[in-house]
């Protein structure tokens, strides 16, 4: 028998929503499971716990081979708006929550956030920029040191 995962850590680089919502959903399914969960945001992936752009993350539709569709239509005024309005109204369907409310429900259910110390230099940010359920910002021994016998995620 294998053993049981106890710790992940989830790495979250990408601001949209496509790319953040494998990871919150990886780090809310880690919780329910009784499973150690520790989410690390860096780069773009900062938009999910910045309180002025955690409810304006969407979809990106310029260069996205997931869309199955030429890039020029992708960049065309209001594509990721509807791209994003229908994606939402599919993860409603299925009861799948918004990224705030994700956010709220890891931090709640004992999930911990943090953020990236060197993208934080990087774009000027402070403590006060984030969500309140962010615990602290981290540099990447830190990050690496709080892994340590767990399975790292990268998103």
């Amino acid at each position: 028998m294998a053993d049981s995962i106890e710790k992940v850590s989830i790495v979250i680089s990408k601001g949209s929503l496509e790319g953040v919502y494998p990871g919150l959903i990886m780090g809310n399914g880690a919780r329910m499971e009784g499973i150690e969960a520790n989410l690390f945001f860096t780069f773009f992936g900062l938009d999910v716990i910045r309180k002025n752009r955690i409810d304006k993350i969407k979809v990106g539709t310029v260069g996205n081979p997931g869309m199955h569709m030429p890039t020029w239509i992708g960049a065309i005024p209001g594509m990721s708006w509807l791209a994003t309005k229908m994606m939402s109204r599919q993860m409603d369907k299925i009861d799948i929550p918004p990224v705030r409310e994700f956010i709220e429900m890891i931090g709640d259910s004992g999930g911990k956030l943090y953020a990236c110390q060197a993208t934080v230099d990087m774009y000027g940010l402070s403590m006060d920029d984030f969500v309140p359920q962010v615990e602290k910002v981290l540099t990447v021994g830190e990050f690496y040191e709080l892994s340590a016998g767990g399975e790292i995620i990268f998103t």
